[in-house]
């Protein structure tokens, strides 16, 4: 035979090591036996991680020692012998270190049966859990050989502990501490066949059934428990440590210790041997006092003992101490309180001894649980009278405090083994109670009855339940104590009950007949009752109801309770009418309850008749009689209740009927009508053939085709499963069943219950049992059990009281895998990330095939960004994994790609979070933005070298952000140049397009002068991003004709050619003047003097400009001038020509300067026509010269202060007057041809006038023909500011506008522009009004006063301040009235964004948006973008660059709403917040008013024939026309101003030398009066003056 010896070393570090040895020699060298402990250690340390180390082993210092648990030393050699096989022998190692543990891990295994496990109570209160480990310290004690039982038990807040003074345990195989703490090795439950018929009351306290009491309720008490125990033999005490979070996680193993013991432990326990449990954290507070009671209760027979028959003294088995207190000093207690209310007589006392067939018991045998053939009990009856009137039960329930009541107070009390159930509180046994009973004592067996309490002892063939509350049900014998004096049941009928009283065997008749004559002799001695007086009556005077209360007196009196033979009889009282008692009452007897006793007549009178109102037990309590007082005035209302007489009484067949019989009755009710509602198994469905068992299954499986369900009658036990398929406990009934299943999916995915099917079916029959309700799932309800969760399914029977019924089932998830999902809201949200920041975390749950939520697995994580349609943008390489039990979170993704431009304009892309391998993966749209602007590049680079006035059509500047992605769209630059202008009035502040670029192509244009420094830089905040830098061309003017060493004064230079040239000499032809293109480069000419009142200025043409002509000044001194570009200031040139006098003639110092020249042509003189006309604009016209005339008075001659010469004769002076006459002849001739050239020249540029104004007025009538009905409306209005605006728009609108406040003058709001239809145009008109319709729009402050004082003038004063105005204007009287001005300086502009993409600037204002999110139906737009400027009012811009549209248009509309209908403007209500308009003629102010129908319009919007042609190109080019036309006319009419100026110089010079002529003719002729001779030469001088001067 193979011997084996199993050794248990604890290491000094605290952990263990097992050693088995299989037939070893008889003695081992003791360094052989330490090597293979260390190999063991070694080899469990490495192999699992739960072996921890708190310090190395001293293995290599020699000083070993081993110590077992009776302390013995062993060294040198380790002797088999010593040892005993088969069991496990704990030995200590010391290793020579001080540093030694006392507790060592992993000491105990109490890893459980698995079976055990599912046996486990489901409910476990303070009091039950405490009574579990007080049972198993009374079993301990109670097999103690040693005479000294003690059971000590301490409770307070931190602690719980349990002191026994048993035998103790070790680490034995026979006493094992394990045992204690491993659930299912109980010590006592092989001992359970010993507690079978004993003597009672069965004090053998052998509870033990299932093995888990010791380690579940110690869990249930607290968190940690540590069980001390030492046997008497042993010197060391044995504890196990128990936690329950261990225990929780399913690790078994614990730790332990073997130690020394205290003191106070040995001073406890005389003979050395105890079990102590100490529980830390207790789970809730108890109230010691109230826990007193209770455990006197349930150990009263092990506390105080009183059965002895030998010594008749009561015996103390066990002391029992709380917190120090013995429980035989404990009044309280339910136990103590019956004691004392019990009677002094005779108990009676029944022996019963149970036996039942085996195969009887295998049909009820659980499969872990031993039954037995034999059980006994002891039934006590004990009978509580009635004294003084009160019944002591009725005490008793007061002195406990329950609930309960003398109807509902427990009637038996049942003990196992002496011990308490405390769950088993039954009723009367069957035997007990007397609802049956007929004959002459019947109603005193009835009530007597009801005054007794069996107290039953029960040994140990009767199994309790798991929390050893109540006996087990499923037990027979349970049911045939149950039912003990009924006929047995079908499942009873192999059970035989033998019933012994004082020795002798009864049979149930003989049980009856002592049980009733034992309630007689107890009445009779012991029951002491008491009468009842009667009350006040109330009365009920002419009733009208007499019909119903079957009376005849119109007075009648109401009481409460009567006499009637020595009896009282009260309301409230209940009692049972016999069939044919009275009328009413004829096949069955009448339970019912008193209510009133009603009595014909006053009390002295006689011949009334007196009745018994009375409610019948199946009518509620509302039904019944009701007596109420209104007002003094008493009526009694019949309700369904009863009047029977109360001759009845005296008849006999009106009988009180106690509760029992009571309950009875209404029992028998319940029993025949539904009670529970109950689901066939899977078993009973297959003999009907039905697929209809509800099992737990996991996902996808297919659930029962049929779910079948019965009613069972209130007789129906559940515990008689043979019967659940017998047609008598099913109820048979036409009442409609209603099932209806819940699903309540995972906590995580779903909390909440959803309702997922209902069904409403009748009973039916299957296989002849009738009641049947059968409801389909499968075929109804698709996808069933797909979804993990529980399926809960209710049933309800219609129209009843039965109890409803509840399944549930659980369905668990599938274990395969079928795609991976967002969690919470993430694929809901667009996540908006820039490149170089982290993707926000997302959390990623795996589900099964069916969608439920299963755990997931670790797996290799991809992420990557892809477009929308699919193509890989970038991977992700920086990102964090995380995984849970459930759930896949993916942080700190880190968006790094210069991929983005791909992705514009809207940057939507998608996240891809998937396996390496791509099989499973989720997506999240997202918007993958570009950082911020980090670099600026230019295309094309800047030319080294720019010419000014040169616009750079090409020059577009990329953002780009750090990783090389244009920047998104909108980011906003600042823009810093030099020596360029931006030509679109934007301004410096820039945004990046759609394209992430700025583009200034045709924008730039040079502004500095020739050999200039530009540059434009790139700022972003205050960081500099690009700066470019350039230089323009360098230029020089020149005169290529050579100037004269000196000129002659009064001459003039001719034909001076000017030429720029570049750094080379070469002639630029780009320099050409051509005012179409905008290309101006002119030649100014001024002088240094006052000379030149005026600048030249002469065109270049390609690179050269000729001077035709420059008149040198007629005084002797230098000629300076300078000649200068008119652009280009530092293109000029500084010439200086001396000038020195001619020759004089005889007389030239008579001729005045201009005389001097008089031979010479004038600039008028000069022929043909062509040569006098100067190109203006596109036309030319006559040329002005700029040299006023000199007056003769200024020559240096004076002709009004001629004198002779003192030495000339008369002659002479006749000489000299001829001549002075002869020049001022010619002075006159040539003024006069001077005045008549002039005039011509006139006439020609009237003509001119006239023919510009027609081209310009055909110009006007192709694009704005819709106008001039209203322009001549408006013009027809009488006194009106706005007429004669009109008007003068005609007149002034070609005058020079520095000159004339028309200048500033923009128009009429009415004229501003055009709207698309006929109905817009009326509408807004309306909302408008006339006087902001015919507003005049100015431009400052300044011209709308100069405005008022015009329109406010005579035309008087308008022809002197005004002289090109038409003098028809204000003809009539001046005008009146109130006229409105609108200065664009003072409106406060809109200054939101622009649509530049439209033509017309319109403003870009957002859609309005009803609360529900939608724009209203029948939005057309903004009243302010519906106006379309006509195209020359585009181009008008205030200083700040604000156009018409955001100024006036703005300043009148706002953001006024145009709809098509009313009902939609009344519709959009909410969304409306600054008026609105309907083209059906509705108006609604911002401040609410609103208006209907159609107003009377006198002055509209123009309404565009072509709404096309307000936005072309053709009408653009005609307006560009329009302008060019009126620049034109201002040119002819500056030169119409030049010639009449000119003009009436000339004609005041004439008029002046005609009169010198006249004067000197009255010389002429007072000369030859006084000096006579020569006469004739005189006369004919004087004649000769006089024709000529004629």
């Amino acid at each position: 035979m193979d011997k084996e010896y199993n050794f248990q070393i604890l290491l000094p570090n605290g952990t263990t090591v097992r050693l088995k040895f299989y037939n070893p020699e008889p003695k081992m060298p003791f360094r052989d036996f330490i090597q293979r402990v260390e190999k063991e250690y070694v080899r469990a340390w490495k192999q699992s991680g739960s072996v921890k180390r708190k310090r190395e082993v001293n293995w290599k210092g020699g000083s070993f020692l081993l110590v077992d648990a009776d302390d013995m030393k062993i060294q040198n050699v380790v002797n088999f012998k010593n040892f005993k096989q088969q069991e496990c022998h704990i030995l200590r190692l010391q290793d020579g270190l001080e540093d030694i543990t006392t507790t060592f891990e992993n000491m105990w295994d109490l890893t459980p049966d698995t079976d055990l496990i599912k046996e486990l109570p489901q409910e476990y209160t303070f009091e039950t859990a405490l009574a579990d480990l007080i049972d198993n310290s009374l079993q301990a004690v109670w097999s103690s050989e040693v005479s000294y039982k003690h059971i000590s038990v301490d409770i307070d807040d931190d602690m719980i502990s349990i002191f026994d003074t048993g035998p103790g345990m070790d680490g034995s195989n026979e006493n094992s501490i394990v045992k204690w703490g491993k659930m299912g090795a109980s010590l006592h439950r092989s001992y359970k066949e010993q507690a079978i018929g004993v003597k009672p009351p069965y004090l053998k306290p052998f509870f033990g059934m299932f093995g888990y009491g010791g380690p579940i309720a110690s869990m249930q008490l607290g968190r940690c428990a540590l069980v001390s125990s030492k046997k008497k033999d042993s010197k060391k005490v044995y504890t196990l440590s128990l936690d329950r979070d261990a225990l929780l996680s399913s690790n078994w193993k614990t730790g332990g210790s073997m130690r020394d013991p205290e003191e106070d432990e040995m001073r406890r326990t005389p003979h050395g041997s105890f079990t102590k449990v100490e529980i830390s954290e207790p789970k809730s507070k108890v109230d010691v006092h109230q826990l007193r009671c209770k455990l006197k209760d349930i150990y009263f027979p092990y506390i105080q003992y009183d059965e002895d028959a030998k010594s008749g003294k009561t015996q103390m088995p066990v002391k029992f101490e709380v917190n120090g207190v013995n429980l035989t000093e404990i009044a309280g207690g339910e136990i103590a309180t019956t004691n004392v209310h019990s009677c002094n007589g005779p108990e009676f006392v029944l022996q019963l001894q149970f036996s039942c067939k085996q195969d009887n018991m295998r049909k009820h045998r659980s499969p872990n649980l031993k039954t037995y053939r034999k059980a006994n009990a002891r039934l006590k009856c004990v009978y509580f009278p009635i004294e003084k009137g009160k019944e002591n039960i009725d005490k008793i329930v007061e002195k406990l405090g329950t609930r309960e009541n003398f109807e509902t107070f427990s009637r038996v009390s049942i003990r196992r083994l002496g011990r308490l159930l405390p769950d088993a509180r039954w009723g009367l046994l069957p035997f007990m109670d007397m609802k049956q009973k007929r004959g002459t004592l019947a109603q005193l067996l009835k009530r007597c009855c009801m005054r007794v309490k069996c107290f039953i002892e029960t040994d140990a063939g009767f199994n309790p339940t798991r929390s050893k509350t109540d006996l087990a049900q499923h037990c027979p014998f349970t049911t045939a104590l149950r039912n003990f004096g009924d006929k047995p049941l079908e499942n009873e009928n192999d059970i035989k009950v033998q019933i012994y009283k004082d020795g002798n065997l009864l049979n149930p008749l003989q049980l009856k007949k002592e049980y009733e004559d034992w309630l007689i002799q107890m009445h009779r001695y012991d029951d002491d009752e008491a009468d009842c007086g009667e009350d006040q009556p109330v009365f009920v005077v002419s009733p009208a109801n007499k019909k119903a209360l079957r009376i005849s007196s119109e007075v009648a009196r109401v009481h409460k309770s009567i006499m009637r033979n020595g009896r009282t009889w009260s309301c409230g009282q209940r009692i049972k009418i016999l069939k044919g008692a009275c009328a009413g009452v004829h096949n069955n007897n009448v339970y019912a309850t008193i209510e009133y006793f009603l009595l014909e007549g006053l009390q002295d009178e006689s011949g009334g008749e007196a009745r018994i109102l009375c409610r019948p037990s199946s009518l509620p309590d509302e039904k019944g009689c009701l007596l109420s007082v209104n007002n003094g005035e008493t009526n009694l209302d019949m309700g369904g209740s009863l009047s029977i007489p109360l001759s009845v009484i005296d008849a006999g067949k009106c009988i009180a009927v106690d509760k029992t019989e009571w309950d009875i009755h209404i029992e028998k009710r319940r029993q025949k009508s539904p009670s529970t509602i109950e689901l066939l198994g899977a078993e009973q469905c297959q003999e009907l053939e039905v697929n209809g068992a509800l099992v737990d299954a996991r996902a996808g499986k297919s659930p029962p085709e049929e779910v079948v369900a019965i009613v069972r009658p209130g007789n129906y036990v559940s515990s008689s499963s043979s019967k659940s398929l017998d047609q008598k406990y099913i109820v048979k009934s036409n009442l409609e069943m209603t099932m209806k299943v819940n699903f309540k999916g995972d906590a995580d995915e779903r909390p909440n219950v959803s309702h997922i099917y209902s069904e409403r079916v009748g009973p039916k029959s299957l296989k002849g049992i009738q009641g049947l309700y059968v409801f389909s799932v499968k075929h109804k309800l698709n996808g069933f059990y797909r979804s993990a969760g529980v399926y809960t399914f209710s049933f309800h029977l219609n129209e009843s009281d039965c109890k409803s019924s509840e399944r549930s089932v659980q369905i668990k998830p599938s274990s395969k895998v079928g795609k991976w999902v967002l969690l919470n809201d993430d694929q809901l949200t667009l996540h908006r990330v820039r490149v170089g920041s982290v993707f926000p975390p997302l959390s990623i749950a795996c589900l099964d095939e069916f969608g439920n939520r299963i755990r997931f697995a670790t797996v290799k994580v991809a992420v990557k960004v892809q477009t929308n349609e699919g193509l890989l943008l970038f991977h992700v390489e920086k990102f964090t994994p995380e995984f849970s039990e459930h759930t896949l979170t993916v942080k700190d993704m880190l968006m790094e790609s210069s991929e983005l431009d791909k992705l514009r304009p809207t940057y939507g892309a998608t996240l891809v979070v998937c396996r390496s391998d791509d099989k499973f993966s989720v997506s999240v749209p997202c918007e993958v933005n570009p950082g911020p602007l980090w670099n600026v590049m230019a295309s094309p680079i800047f030319e080294n070298q720019v010419l000014p006035g040169y616009t750079i059509q090409e020059f577009i500047l990329e953002m780009f952000d750090q990783y090389g992605n244009h920047v998104i769209e909108g980011t906003q630059v600042q823009l810093n140049v030099e020596g360029l202008s931006i030509q679109d009035r934007l301004g410096t502040a820039r945004t990046v397009d759609r394209h992430g670029c700025i583009d200034l192509g045709g924008l730039l244009k040079v502004t500095a002068g020739y050999e200039k420094s530009v540059s434009i830089s790139i700022y972003s905040g205050n960081n500099v991003l690009l700066n470019l830098q350039s230089q323009t061309e360098k230029r020089m003017l020149r005169i290529a004709t050579k100037v004269p060493d000196a000129c002659v004064a009064g001459t003039q230079l001719e034909n001076l050619v000017f030429e720029v040239v570049n750094s080379d000499g070469v002639v630029d032809a780009t320099i050409h003047h051509e005012e179409k293109s905008g290309q101006l480069h002119m030649l100014t000419i001024k002088d240094d003097s006052s000379f030149m009142e005026e600048s030249l200025r002469f065109t270049f043409n390609h690179g050269r400009c000729t001077v035709p002509t420059i008149f040198v000044p007629e005084v002797e001194e230098s000629f300076n001038f300078v000649a200068a570009h008119s652009c280009y200031p530092e293109l000029h040139l500084n010439i200086k020509v001396p000038v020195v006098q001619a020759l004089k003639e005889k007389y030239d110092h008579l001729l005045t300067e201009e005389e001097k020249h008089d031979g010479s042509p004038t600039p008028w003189e000069v022929s043909p026509l062509q040569e006098f006309l100067q190109p203006v604009g596109n036309l030319m016209v006559p040329k002005v010269d700029q040299q006023e005339f000199q007056s003769p008075c200024n020559r240096p001659c004076s002709y009004g202060n001629t004198s002779l010469l003192p030495d000339s004769s008369g002659l002479q002076q006749l000489v000299n007057l001829k001549e002075q006459l002869v020049y001022s002849k010619n002075t006159m001739d040539k003024h006069g041809t001077r005045i008549g050239d002039m005039e011509k020249k006139l006439e020609t540029l009237k003509e001119m006038k006239e023919k510009a104004t027609q081209e310009l007025y055909k110009l006007q009538g192709c694009i704005g023909s819709y106008k001039k009905h209203l322009i001549n409306h408006i013009e027809s209005m009488p006194h009106t500011a706005a007429a004669i605006i009109c008007a003068l728009s005609r007149e002034v609108s070609f005058e020079e506008s520095s000159n004339h406040f028309m200048g500033d003058v923009i128009g009429l709001v009415a004229l501003l522009g055009t709207v698309c239809t006929s109905n817009l145009s009326r509408i807004l008109a309306e909302y408008l009004g006339k006087d902001q319709m015919l507003a005049i729009v100015c431009k400052s402050f300044e011209a709308a006063g100069a405005l008022e004082k015009f329109v406010q003038s005579d035309h008087k004063e308008v022809d002197s301040m005004y002289p090109f105005c038409n003098p028809a204007l204000l003809q009539k009287n001046p005008t009146h009235g109130r006229s409105f001005v609108i200065c664009l300086e003072d409106i406060r502009p809109y200054t939101g964004e622009l649509d530049l993409s439209d033509p017309q600037r319109k403003l870009a204002l957002p859609d309005p948006v009803l609360p529900s999110g939608m724009v209203p139906d029948g939005f057309l737009g903004y009243a302010v973008n519906m106006v379309d400027l006509d195209c020359h009012h585009l181009q008008m811009l205030t200083s700040a660059g604000h156009g018409l549209r955001e100024t006036v248009l703005y300043c009148l509309f706002g953001q006024l709403q145009v709809y098509k209908t009313r009902e939609d403007m009344v519709a959009a209500r909410a969304s409306i917040k600054h008026g609105a308009v309907s083209l059906d003629g509705g108006i609604m102010k911002q401040n609410g008013l609103t208006s209907f129908g159609v107003g009377d319009i006198e002055i509209c919007f123009p309404v565009a024939e072509s709404r096309e042609l307000s936005t072309s190109i053709n009408a653009v080019e005609v307006e560009m026309q329009i302008e060019e036309k009126k620049s034109t006319l201002t040119d002819i009419n500056r030169c119409i101003q030049t010639v009449h100026k000119f003009h009436r110089k000339a004609k005041k010079k004439f008029e002046k030398a005609k009169k010198l002529g006249h004067k000197l003719l009255e010389d002429i002729r007072s000369s030859q009066e006084q000096s006579p001779s020569p006469k004739k030469e005189g006369r004919q001088l004087v004649n000769t003056s006089s024709s000529q001067s004629s």
